[in-house]
């Protein structure tokens, strides 16, 4: 049977409803993470718990950047006069956006994770996670590739095996049939060679009686 619908309303009972703000909480924060991924997407998620503890997720590593590229959108578009500024700002987030792929880099690679929260190391592993099944989706989908071009491979070899061993077979019919030729030539030369033989005995046998 389906689950049975659930209703949306408030937990209760304080140790549920942490339980189901962590599970949530980190299934959100996944949700984030993939759009961004997938979707080459800026993504900024803030989440304070019911305690007041702050969850943020922030795509291009700085919150403060996302914010204030919303806070330009929601005030319009950029006034002439404003493009040195605009530009300055842009290159503070890209370099803002590089440091946090450097640093992001270095943690997956095991580096300088003393500056992380147990939420930061969760959302690594999940990303490390993610990484491997990708890493090793596409090495089986090598492996499964390499195994059909064998098996082409070895289905070619056979067939060239076996036009090869018929045509040795034919060829060993051919040598055959020229020995059993030479055969019967050798034969035929001897038997007239017997002839000839017999032939001269007899003409030699008759003149001597002639002579006699």
């Amino acid at each position: 049977m389906g689950r049975g619908k659930i209703e949306i309303k408030r937990i209760e009972n304080p140790t549920s409803r942490q339980v189901t703000f962590s599970k949530r909480r980190g299934g959100l924060l996944k949700k984030a993470h993939e759009l961004a991924v997938l979707c080459d997407a800026e993504v900024a998620l803030i989440i304070f718990s019911s305690t007041g503890k702050l969850f943020e997720f922030a795509s291009s590593g700085s919150m403060q950047a996302i914010l204030e590229r919303y806070s330009r959108s929601s005030e319009g578009a950029q006034q002439p006069g404003n493009n040195s500024e605009f530009m300055g700002r842009e290159v503070v987030r890209l370099r803002q956006q590089l440091d946090h792929l450097e640093n992001s880099q270095r943690h997956m690679l095991g580096e300088n994770l003393s500056v992380l929260t147990v939420p930061d190391l969760l959302l690594l592993e999940q990303q490390l996670d993610m990484g491997v099944s990708r890493i090793r989706a596409k090495k089986n989908q090598l492996l499964l590739e390499e195994i059909d071009n064998l098996r082409r491979k070895e289905h070619d070899l056979q067939q060239v095996n076996e036009e090869l061993r018929q045509k040795a077979l034919e060829l060993q019919q051919v040598n055959e049939e020229q020995r059993q030729k030479a055969l019967e030539l050798q034969q035929e030369h001897e038997e007239i060679e017997t002839w000839r033989d017999g032939s001269s005995s007899q003409e030699t046998n008759m003149r001597t009686s002639a002579c006699l």
